[in-house]
Order: C-alpha cells, then sequence, then structure tokens
C-alpha cells in the first residue's frame, strides 16, 4: 500500500514537486460512489412526492385508487406520454425545444390507420407510424441543424403544418382499426405477469433511453452541444448532425408512441397528442432536465410524467374538475423547480 511522504523526507529539487496523492484506505471508504451507489437527490425529491400523491390516493379513494386494474391504468396511461418525454429529454438536453411532438403523435396515428396501411396489417401499422414519425423529425432536424431556424420557431411550424395535414387525412373523423392482432395488445389477456404490452415498451423505451444518454458517445456529445456547442465543435463534434439525430430521435419516438396510442384507442384520430408537448416538456424539466441544456436525467423525466399522471388520476376518481387540475400541475411544477434548484444533484443523469 502506498504510504504518506512526509516533508521532512523530500530534498532537494523533489521538495517543490506537486504533493503525492496517497489512495484512501478500502476499509475507510464508504462513500456512496466508492460502493458503486450513485444517488440523484433530485430524483430523490421527486420519488417522495410519487409516494406522497400515493398515500393521498389511497387516503381518499383507497378502495378505487389501489385497486389493482386502475394501477394498470396509470401505468399505461403513463406510457404513452412517457415515451415522448423520453425523446423531448434528449433534446432539451441538447439545448433544444421540441413543440411538435403532439402534432407528430397525431400525424402518425392517423396515417398509421388509413384503410390503405391497414391492408398491410401489424407491421404496416408499426412501421408507418415510426416512419411517419421519423419523417416528421428529419424535417424539424433539417430545419433547425442545417437551415439555421430557431428550434421554437421550427416545430412550432411544424406543430401547425402537422395538426393541418392530419386534419386534411382524416377529414375530421375518427377512423376505427380492424386488424385484430394490434386490438389484442389492449385486451387483458394479452398481459404479462400482469403487466400491459404498453407498459413493457415504455420500460424498454426507458432504458434505452437511459442507456444511450449515460453510457454511449451519442449521449456525452448530445449533453456537450447542450452544454456549451461552439466548444463542443471545436472538440471535434459535429454540432448540426447531432443535432439532426436529436430530432430524428424525438420523432421516432413520436411514432412509437402514436403506435401505443393506436393499441390504447383503438383508432386514429386528428387531436391525438393534444396537449403532449406542453406534459412531455414539463415532465423532463420537473424531472430535473436543465431547460438551457447540458444536463439530463431519463429517471427523473420518468418520475415527471408518473406524477402527472397519477394526479390526474386522482382528481378524475374524487369528480374534481379539469381547471383545478390544470391549476394543480402549475403549482406543482413551479413547487419542484424550486426544491430543485436547492437540491445538490449527486452525479446521476
Amino acid at each position: 500500500m502506498t504510504q504518506p511522504v512526509s516533508s521532512a523526507q523530500q530534498s532537494g529539487p523533489d521538495k517543490g514537486a506537486a504533493p503525492v496523492s496517497v489512495p484512501a484506505s478500502p476499509k475507510n471508504d464508504r462513500t456512496p460512489r466508492a460502493l458503486g451507489l450513485r444517488v440523484d437527490l433530485r430524483n430523490l425529491s421527486l420519488l417522495g412526492v410519487l409516494v406522497a400523491l400515493i398515500v393521498v390516493g389511497g387516503i381518499t379513494e383507497p378502495d378505487a385508487f389501489l385497486d389493482t386494474g386502475n394501477l394498470q391504468l396509470i401505468l399505461t396511461q403513463a406510457s404513452v406520454i412517457g415515451v415522448v418525454t423520453v425523446g423531448m429529454t434528449f433534446v432539451i438536453t441538447s439545448g433544444g425545444i421540441d413543440l411538435s411532438v403532439g402534432a407528430m403523435v397525431a400525424l402518425a396515428s392517423v396515417w398509421a390507420t388509413t384503410l390503405a396501411t391497414q391492408e398491410y396489417g401489424f407491421a404496416g401499422i408499426l412501421f408507418t407510424a415510426m416512419l411517419v414519425g421519423l419523417g416528421a423529425g428529419l424535417v424539424n432536424g433539417m430545419l433547425i441543424a442545417y437551415g439555421r431556424i430557431v428550434p421554437f420557431i421550427a416545430t412550432l411550424a411544424m406543430l401547425a403544418s402537422a395538426r393541418g395535414l392530419a386534419l386534411q387525412i382524416t377529414d375530421g373523423k375518427t377512423q376505427i382499426v380492424t386488424v385484430k392482432s394490434v386490438l389484442d395488445l389492449g385486451l387483458p389477456d394479452s398481459y404479462v405477469l400482469g403487466i400491459p404490452p404498453l407498459v413493457l415498451m415504455f420500460a424498454a423505451v426507458t432504458v434505452v433511453g437511459w442507456l444511450v444518454l449515460n453510457r454511449t458517445t451519442f449521449g456525452r456529445r448530445t449533453v456537450a452541444v447542450g452544454g456549451n456547442a461552439e466548444a463542443a465543435r471545436l472538440a471535434g463534434i459535429d454540432v448540426r448532425r447531432q443535432r439532426l439525430y436529436l430530432y430524428l430521435l424525438s420523432g421516432l419516438c413520436c411514432g412509437i408512441a402514436a403506435f401505443m396510442l393506436i393499441i390504447l384507442s383503438g383508432s386514429g384520430q386528428n387531436t391525438n397528442g393534444n396537449l403532449y408537448e406542453l406534459d412531455a416538456i414539463a415532465a423532463a424539466i420537473i424531472g430535473g432536465t436543465l431547460l438551457t441544456g447540458g444536463r439530463g436525467t431519463i429517471v427523473g423525466s420518468v418520475l415527471g410524467v408518473l406524477v402527472f399522471t397519477t394526479i390526474t388520476n386522482i382528481f378524475a376518481l374524487n369528480n374534481l374538475q379539469s381547471d383545478v387540475q390544470q391549476i394543480a400541475k402549475g403549482a406543482i411544477i413551479v413547487a419542484a423547480v424550486l426544491v430543485q434548484r436547492r437540491t445538490p444533484a449527486h452525479g446521476e443523469t
């Protein structure tokens, strides 16, 4: 083991050298990082909010809220917006914003449920939804990365265009899905150990998103671009291409969410995904993702989605009006941000 060197033992030119770093004894090092644990206090505080909401729901409506079917419903409803939020987290971490996610979900859902698409069955609906999402994300990425249009303006234009195109495709009508293999995924018979397939899809997207953001070069480049785009460029990162990939990723998540929404509702409507952009941004921000870029957390974003979904469920069970729900959501956003600004992070992203 390395022994400390006293100043009396230093002589000659070595006396002015930098101090020798002595590793701590494994016996005495019991810090969380030394034990392989990385704790984010922001996520813990948000988890505390979620637990408090569960307690409130259990007290106010114990029979209805704690029912297995209701808990499955909460997770299922959180899954669709949760997938969108994963993509939004990447975009915001890079210093961007995407106001078009809800409109992209609507466009992908109606395009994937046309009679022509349904003729190709399960695969046709799935791949069409994903391709439409990728196409819309490609347009956003090209306008922002290479057209040098501000993300707010570019995605706002996509919001209007995608909503208009979705309305034109449906002519304001609901498109009913007749593909049995798609509809069956929404039935209890398709649950795996009591877990709905949509929840499993959400879990898979979350795990992949976490690994990409925290364990890959792509994730490190995303954080670097959000922290300081010019410094990232000087470090050799192709900032424009990275931004293009990020909006493609956001579009892909919207396509997956559209397919999940088709399973959930059994139809495609031009009103699908209404206000998803606000819910996704809010969930990412209260989860600890920095709105100005440079820091993102998939775990926090997922917790944020669960918090909002649980609030909506509790209010619905207690027959509270939608305007009260919106006021409560706004108050929770402000409170969560204030708490997290005073809570230091501890390494987890």
